[in-house]
């Protein structure tokens, strides 16, 4: 599988096999810069918003729980590695192949920074929980209206598992260098010392 036209190369310029990934091809310099890249639901947002401050917001919104906040930074980091595929898609039967390869990249990814990589295909609740919750939050504040944006907060509110951790401050899109930015800063504050091998 790992040929010379099954791989794609990073803007770090790694060569990387996203349907053979190994953890020693993961770097976090790439994952930030291609999430602060990757524009929210495929780029219809009324204004540019980034995969990478989605993932700091899913974060701090776990961030109470230990480990989680961590896999709320990386939840959607394969995506820096096979593009994005927006959800009424996956949730299809074209969905299943990128869906397999999602999980099995993203547990390499979870291996890579000390994560469990049985994460990969089963989050936990609280960060299903918050990245449903920001997704309802950012359609309402960044699509066109829906009444899909309400019944997803209000399912997630619901379910009672984030309680005082939604965050109340308004949302500010930013660019994509600060995005990037911020996602770094995110994961220097979730690993002071460094991502171990594991």
């Amino acid at each position: 599988m790992r040929d010379s036209r099954s791989y794609i190369r990073t803007a770090s310029g790694l060569q990387v096999w996203p349907l053979d990934p190994r953890p020693e091809d993961i770097a976090l310099e790439d994952i930030a810069h291609a999430l602060a890249m990757q524009c929210r639901f495929g780029g219809h947002t009324l204004t540019f918003y980034s995969v990478a401050q989605h993932s700091v917001m899913v974060s701090k919104i776990c961030s109470d729980h230990q480990g989680w906040a961590q896999a709320g930074l990386l939840h959607d980091a394969a995506e820096a590695y096979l593009g994005d595929m927006l959800r009424p898609l996956k949730r299809q039967s074209l969905g299943q192949g990128y869906r397999d390869a999602e999980h099995r990249l993203l547990a390499v990814i979870f291996l890579r920074f000390g994560l469990d990589p049985l994460w990969a295909a089963s989050l936990p609740d609280v960060v299903t929980a918050a990245d449903n919750w920001m997704c309802g939050r950012e359609g309402r504040m960044l699509m066109p209206p829906d009444p899909d944006w309400a019944r997803l907060l209000a399912e997630v509110e619901q379910g009672g598992l984030l309680g005082p951790l939604i965050p109340q401050d308004p949302l500010s899109p930013c660019g994509s260098k600060q995005a990037e930015a911020l996602f770094l800063k995110r994961f220097d504050e979730l690993w002071p010392g460094g991502a171990p091998w594991r």
